[in-house]
């Protein structure tokens, strides 16, 4: 499912009053929400579908694959994702 697919999806839930651009607005408000929540408390907890956290990747050595060449990788963030009992329910 891509966007305009999940914006199809919110418009059809919320019903034949709602506009199409109405739910896009909705879903970027939540996107937005989710964007916010991590920046803050690195951590944002939707009980029955997941949650979404910050991780930590520590520097580590790699290998270019053009060149075969031993590279430093630098520490970075990243985004994880464990679902919750609710959505693995559905699987």
């Amino acid at each position: 499912m891509n966007k305009a697919e999940l914006v199809a999806e919110v418009q059809k839930s919320l019903g034949v009053d709602t506009s199409k651009a109405a739910a896009e607005r909705a879903i970027e408000a939540v996107l937005e929400g989710i964007k916010k929540g991590i920046q803050k408390d690195q951590n944002v907890q939707l009980i029955g579908f997941g949650t979404y956290s910050v991780t930590e990747r520590a520097e580590r050595d790699g290998i270019n694959p053009q060149t075969k060449e031993k590279i430093r990788i630098k520490a970075s963030k990243a985004v994880k994702f464990k679902a919750g009992a609710g959505l693995k329910a559905i699987l």
